[in-house]
């Protein structure tokens, strides 16, 4: 089997930095609006190489579960490209592009330090990381709907909708493997967070959305010590 490459091919902006080393967002109304249309757009491009990360990195090695493995995750990557174009004209009509600020590397940093364990990546990144957007993204779609940007608190609740199913996929996937291991899901959920999630689950979480997912609060309750 061959091994996908640490890296794929990215372009060559925005640059991107350690989280620590990023610039504080830019003040004001319209630009603190296109930072913030841009960090999520960047969350997205991210998201699509993750998507198939999976799939190159994980399929074979789950036998005949493989091609539906690669049914949901081919299927969540085609959402998350999506997401990203309806971000990109968004931003246009800011007078912006994507790659015009610089952007974190942490999600990528995530998903090489999950690199050899198909728990750990769906743990940490779905479980963890999408949905941490479950519970940000409706205070978005409410600035936005403020300011008067229709079109990007539309674009904003596509995502948040679409994004349930993407953590459905993450915590359907992670029980498959903890029962074909003998494992329970939620301590081995925690012991992966602990391992591989650097800082806090912080509350306040979205319980209704993370409950759509299959998600429930048990999950997050003293995962980290």
């Amino acid at each position: 089997m061959a091994v996908p490459p640490n890296r794929p091919a990215r372009p060559a902006s925005p640059l991107l930095l350690a989280p620590r080393d990023m610039p504080k967002r830019r003040t004001g109304a319209v630009a603190g609006r296109a930072a913030l249309l841009h960090a999520v757009a960047h969350i997205e491009f991210n998201a699509i190489d993750l998507a198939f990360d999976l799939i190159a990195r994980f399929s074979a090695l789950l036998g005949d579960r493989g091609p539906e493995f690669v049914d949901d995750w081919i299927g969540v990557g085609a959402d998350e490209a999506k997401h990203f174009l309806m971000l990109e004209e968004r931003l246009a009509s800011y007078g912006m592009a994507y790659g015009d600020l610089p952007a974190h590397d942490g999600l990528w940093d995530a998903a090489m330090a999950t690199q050899a364990d198909l728990k750990a990546r769906l743990a940490i990144v779905p479980m963890v990381l999408e949905a941490r957007g479950l519970d940000v993204t409706p205070d978005m779609i409410r600035k936005f709907e403020k300011a008067g940007d229709e079109a990007a608190a539309q674009a904003l609740q596509t995502i948040y909708r679409d994004e349930i199913t993407h953590v459905a996929a993450g915590t359907k996937w992670f029980a498959a493997e903890c029962e074909a291991q003998g494992l329970p899901p939620v301590p081995t959920f925690q012991a992966l967070v602990r391992q591989y999630f650097k800082g806090n689950l912080k509350p306040p979480f979205n319980d209704a959305a993370h409950r759509q997912a299959g998600l429930l609060p048990q999950f997050y309750q003293n995962s980290i010590d």
